[in-house]
């Protein structure tokens, strides 16, 4: 099987596209300790099943999460989702989808609360995905994160 599949985006943050059962050995292999799938059941007909890729994940030795966030937009229950899992969970991640881009993206706006918006984009055109688009939602992100709480006022 082609590394090339999963793509690194940070030091500890990788995204694919849809897992097969004989990858999750390969991902175990490149260190990673958690697999995050952001792919609802039943999307496509030939898809590995949640349980299915649970299994194969522990199986490897692996931690094994769901969040799926169905294809054409992510909201933010999923961000909260994908937030508390990356939080509760031991890295390095992979975190898959259909063809790693909704992965992507979600990191992306979990990233922006820490992350400046130029670092994010960077970092998942060397992964080989242009995030562009997402460039206003990002910057929202991030400066809401930084602004000062008054309390009493």
């Amino acid at each position: 099987m082609d590394d090339a599949k999963f793509r690194r985006v940070t030091e500890d943050f990788w995204v694919a596209p849809q897992l097969a059962e004989e990858d999750f050995a390969r991902i175990a292999a490149l260190g990673i300790r958690t697999v995050i799938n952001n792919r609802p059941d039943g999307e496509a007909p030939d898809q590995l099943p949640s349980a299915e890729a649970e299994a194969a994940a522990r199986a490897a030795g692996l931690r094994y999460l769901s969040v799926p966030v169905p294809s054409g937009g992510v909201f933010p229950d999923q961000v909260a989702a994908m937030a508390e899992a990356l939080a509760t969970s031991e890295g390095p991640w992979l975190a898959y989808c259909r063809s790693g881009t909704r992965s992507c993206r979600l990191w992306a706006f979990v990233a922006a609360r820490d992350r400046h918006p130029v670092e994010i984009l960077e970092a998942a055109a060397r992964a080989g995905y242009d995030l562009h688009d997402l460039w206003p939602t990002l910057e929202t992100i991030h400066a809401l994160a930084r602004e000062p709480v008054v309390v009493g006022a």
